[in-house]
């Protein structure tokens, strides 16, 4: 059963220019490591529903990993993963219901202490990546791998909606209903140019809503996301204390399209 979003992908160029950017903006930004086998190292935003922000830069100057794609573009949102209650189970439920997804394989990452965090991937690969989610599954706890520091100044308190920008919303609904036996909340996003379909996933304070929307208009924000990055997540919406969303500082937030 998937139990919601564990984590967003927010790729950067400079990690300690997306540090200062975020914390700008009113963020408890925490420095998390180094990834051995990755080249990369990152810093996370942890949010009171359990769900956080991975800003992640590379520290090599050539990669075959997808996410370099997405750094040579300009960065910003990039990918997203799922908690689990059975990583092996969800992942070949993915499966069957038409994703590629890989086979479960080890990570770890070094943090600024010394401590060395494992887990394990199932990662969705073409032509799945950027609209189905990778999974994990932790082996150290994950309140090791997530930061306890999760209240923030500007008052966000979690994940609301994450909008993921797919050529063809159709397939989209089709795949999701099979995936979480859910017939899903048709929707249009005017502000994006685009229209789609939300589900909501898991439960109390980690519930939280996908959106999957393709371009109705052609100079849209959806549009043109995806005539740069290709299908993959467009903008996050944050839970906080305001009547009414506002958009994020685009600079500071490191060209990532996030709602508060």
């Amino acid at each position: 059963m998937l139990k919601g979003i564990d984590h967003v992908v927010i790729v950067v160029d400079d990690l300690d220019r997306a540090i200062a950017g975020f914390d700008a903006l009113g963020f408890t930004v925490v420095r998390g490591g180094r990834h051995p086998g990755l080249g990369t190292h990152n810093a996370l935003i942890a949010f009171a529903d359990g769900a956080y922000f991975e800003l992640i830069a590379f520290l090599v100057p050539a990669s075959t990993h997808r996410w370099f794609a997405a750094a040579v573009k300009g960065g910003g949102l990039t990918d997203f993963c799922m908690q689990t209650d059975d990583l092996e189970a969800e992942a070949a439920s993915f499966r069957r219901a038409g994703a590629a997804v890989s086979e479960p394989f080890a990570m770890e990452r070094q943090r600024p202490d010394g401590y060395r965090l494992n887990w394990v991937l199932a990662v969705a690969e073409p032509p799945s990546a950027g609209t189905v989610p990778f999974l994990i599954r932790a082996i150290t706890p994950r309140d090791e791998r997530v930061p306890r520091e999760r209240a923030h100044r500007n008052g966000a308190t979690g994940i609301r909606t994450l909008t993921v920008a797919v050529e063809n919303a159709a397939a989209a609904r089709r795949f999701y209903q099979c995936l979480l036996d859910a017939h899903g909340q048709e929707l249009r996003r005017d502000d994006l140019g685009a229209a789609g379909v939300g589900f909501l996933v898991g439960q109390d304070e980690s519930r939280h809503e996908l959106q999957f929307v393709a371009p109705i208009s052609e100079r849209g924000v959806a549009a043109r996301w995806l005539s740069v990055h290709g299908p993959s997540p467009c903008e996050v919406t944050l839970r906080g204390y305001a009547a009414s969303p506002s958009l994020l500082d685009a600079a500071r937030a490191q060209h990532a399209r996030i709602l508060l």
